[in-house]
C-alpha cells in the first residue's frame, strides 16, 4: 500500500505542478471545476445514491450551482464557507451523537457536498489570481501534502493517543503535532526567502497552522461520511490513495480557510 501511495504521488505531483504553472487562468478554472465534478461523482456514493439517473442529476445540479456561484462575491462565499467548516467541526467532535439529523437524509448529504467541493474550487482559483498566486497556491499544496505525510509517518512511528477514534482510528495526537510542526517549519523557511516583517511572519505561521488543522478536519469529515456509508475509500481511481475525494479531502477545508485568512491579512496589512 505504501509503495503504491509513493508511486502514485510521484506521478501526480509533477503533473499538478505543471498544470499549476503552465495552464492559463481560464483553463485552470475549467480543469479544477471538472475535477470537482468528478469528485462529486464520488460524493454521490457517500450519499448512497444507487440509481444512475439520480447520480447524473446530482452532478448536473452541482455543475449548475458552480456556474451560478461565479456571480456571487468571493469574500461572501469564503465567509459562509468558514462558518460551514466550524459547523463541520462540531459534527465531527459530536460523532456519533447528532447523526440522526443527517445520516438518513440524501438531501442534507447532497448539500454537504456543495459546501465541501464548490468553495474549494472557488478558493483555489481565488488564491491563484492573487499577486504571485501561482507560488502561493504551490505553497498551500506543499503545506497540505507535507503535513499529511508528516502526520502519517509520525503517527505510524510514535502515535499512541488516538485523536478521533470513532471517526478515523488511524489518527493520533502525535501525528497532528507532527503536522503542525511541519507547518511552522515550512512557513518560516518560506518566509526567510523574502524576509518579511516579524508581525507578518507570525501571522503567516498562525494562518499556516490553522490551514493544516482544518486540512485534518477535511480528512476527518470525509472519513465520517465514509463510515456512515460503509465505505473504506470514496473510489479506486488512484492506486494506494483510493478515490479522488480521498486525495483532496484535506484540500477541501484547507484551501477556503487559507483564502479567508489571506484575505483578512491583506486587509490588516494593506
Amino acid at each position: 500500500m505504501l509503495k503504491q501511495r509513493i508511486l502514485t504521488a510521484a506521478v501526480l505531483i509533477p503533473v499538478v505542478i505543471g498544470l499549476l504553472f503552465y495552464l492559463p487562468p481560464p483553463a485552470f478554472c475549467l480543469l479544477s471545476g471538472l475535477l470537482m465534478v468528478a469528485a462529486a461523482a464520488e460524493w454521490a456514493s457517500l450519499m448512497q445514491l444507487q440509481r444512475i439517473l439520480f447520480r447524473f442529476l446530482y452532478l448536473a445540479i452541482m455543475l449548475a450551482v458552480m456556474l451560478v456561484i461565479l456571480f456571487i462575491p468571493v469574500p461572501l462565499i469564503l465567509a459562509v464557507t468558514a462558518g460551514w467548516w466550524l459547523l463541520a467541526l462540531a459534527m465531527v467532535l459530536m460523532y456519533p451523537r447528532g447523526i440522526g439529523c443527517w445520516h438518513r437524509s440524501v438531501l442534507i448529504k447532497g448539500l454537504m457536498g456543495f459546501m465541501v467541493l464548490i468553495p474549494c474550487w472557488i478558493a483555489l482559483n481565488y488564491i491563484r489570481h492573487q499577486p504571485n498566486g501561482t507560488y502561493v497556491l504551490l505553497f498551500v499544496f506543499v503545506l497540505i501534502w507535507g503535513a499529511d505525510s508528516t502526520a502519517y509517518f509520525v503517527g505510524k512511528k510514535w502515535g499512541k493517543t488516538k485523536f478521533a477514534p470513532l471517526v478515523s482510528p488511524g489518527k493520533s495526537i502525535q501525528g497532528v503535532c507532527g503536522a503542525v510542526l511541519f507547518a511552522i517549519v515550512v512557513t518560516i523557511a518560506a518566509g526567510m526567502l523574502s524576509d518579511p516583517p516579524l508581525e507578518i511572519m507570525i501571522s503567516a505561521v498562525i494562518l499556516s497552522t490553522l490551514t493544516v488543522l482544518f486540512s485534518i478536519l477535511g480528512d476527518l469529515f470525509e472519513s465520517m461520511l465514509k463510515r456512515e456509508a460503509g465505505l473504506k475509500d470514496s473510489g479506486s481511481i488512484l492506486p494506494g490513495h483510493g478515490g479522488l475525494l480521498d486525495r483532496i479531502d484535506s484540500l477541501t477545508a484547507a484551501a477556503p480557510i487559507y483564502a479567508v485568512g489571506s484575505l483578512i491579512l491583506s486587509m490588516i496589512f494593506s
